[in-house]
């Protein structure tokens, strides 16, 4: 599968999708199309490596289930189809995130032995802690930091829409999401559901689409995106 080119910044995503229970993705939109009224629709692979392959077909039929519930039905034929619709889905390597969180500091308090040395830093006797790991001697719980590292995936689905007498686009669309798995099977549905919410949205709107993937019944949080 050629991957295509993940055109949004990712870094401020506020939800990791592969670690939380929510899942968040970034959704830009451009649309012309008019309001359904029964036009038809045939579902086409972007890529023509994947066009035959039964995973491209269940995800088609994702799409194909979200253009039947807004109204559209499916062609019997391309020849006979008002609109071709165009999937395509990625994944991308792996990257390493470092991250912060709070860690214990071994360093004992300040109110221990005159020592010999200044400020209890590291090993060695602390002129103002005796004995001490931390910063000047201090004891406390959090007061230092622990670094660690996570790995991140960005994944990304397209949809592109045209009409298929002349083959112009009337619409565009891209979900984005950063998760901490790369297993398409779990991201591609939930990027299919974030690219429909309120679907075919403002010409030219970005928007950040929140939900429970584990209670689908649940309305989807939409918020302006950057």
């Amino acid at each position: 599968m050629k991957p295509f080119k993940l055109l949004l910044p990712m870094a401020t995503l506020a939800l990791l999708a592969g670690c939380a229970p929510g899942f968040e993705a970034r959704v830009a939109r451009f649309s012309q199309l008019p309001p359904p009224a029964g036009q038809s629709f045939v579902i086409e692979a972007r890529n023509p490596d994947i066009a035959n392959g039964l995973e491209f077909a269940t995800y088609a039929n994702l799409v194909r289930q979200r253009l039947l519930a807004n109204g559209y039905v499916e062609a019997a034929t391309p020849a006979q189809s008002n609109l071709t619709v165009k999937l395509d889905y990625t994944v991308g390597p792996p990257r390493e995130k470092l991250e912060t969180r709070p860690g214990p500091n071994w360093g004992w308090g300040p109110y221990w032995g005159p020592g010999y040395g200044r400020f209890g830093g590291g090993f060695g006797w602390g002129g103002y802690g005796g004995w001490g790991f931390g910063p000047w001697g201090a004891y406390g719980p959090w007061s230092n930091q622990e670094v660690y590292s996570i790995t991140q995936y960005n994944a990304a689905l397209a949809l592109k829409i045209e009409r298929t007498a002349d083959k112009a686009s009337v619409f565009e669309g891209r979900a984005e999401t950063v998760s901490t798995s790369n297993n398409l099977t779990k991201l591609v549905p939930n990027l299919v559901t974030a690219i429909f919410t309120n679907f075919p949205g403002g010409n030219g709107e970005t928007v950040r689409v929140s939900f429970d993937p584990a209670n689908p019944g649940k309305p989807a949080v939409v918020r302006p995106g950057r």
